[in-house]
C-alpha cells in the first residue's frame, strides 16, 4: 500500500496568503476549511468591529468550536446528524428564508 503523497495548498485568509501541506487528496477540504474562516473572521472583523488578528482568530475559533460542539451534543437539535445532513439543514432553511424575503424585496 503507498502512502498518500504531501502537496501544497495556497490559501487567503483575511487578505493573508497562506501555504499549507496537506495530503494528496484532502486539498479540497482544507480549501473550504480556510474559505470558512476566511469568511468567519472577516465577518467578525467587519460587524464586531474586533481590532487584532489575534482576536479575530480566536473569537472565530471559539464561534467555529460552539457549532461543532452543538452538533455532538446528545441534547442538541443536530444530535447524531452527519455534516452533510447539517449542511443540507442549512441549504434548506436558506430557501425557507429566500422565498419568505423575497416578496418583501419587491415591496421597495
Amino acid at each position: 500500500m503507498s502512502e498518500l503523497k504531501t502537496i501544497q495548498v495556497d490559501v487567503i485568509i483575511m487578505g493573508q496568503n497562506y501555504k499549507l501541506a496537506c495530503k494528496e487528496g484532502e486539498d479540497r477540504a482544507l480549501r473550504e476549511a480556510a474559505a470558512y474562516l476566511d469568511h468567519k473572521m472577516c465577518t467578525i472583523r467587519d460587524v464586531a468591529k474586533v481590532k487584532g488578528n489575534d482576536r479575530i482568530a480566536v473569537m472565530a475559533a471559539l464561534g467555529m468550536t460552539t457549532e461543532l460542539l452543538a452538533t455532538k451534543s446528545p441534547e442538541g437539535p443536530l444530535a447524531g446528524l452527519s455534516l452533510a445532513e447539517v449542511k443540507q439543514k442549512i441549504s434548506d432553511m436558506h430557501q425557507v428564508l429566500d422565498s419568505a424575503l423575497t416578496p418583501q424585496e419587491n415591496l421597495f
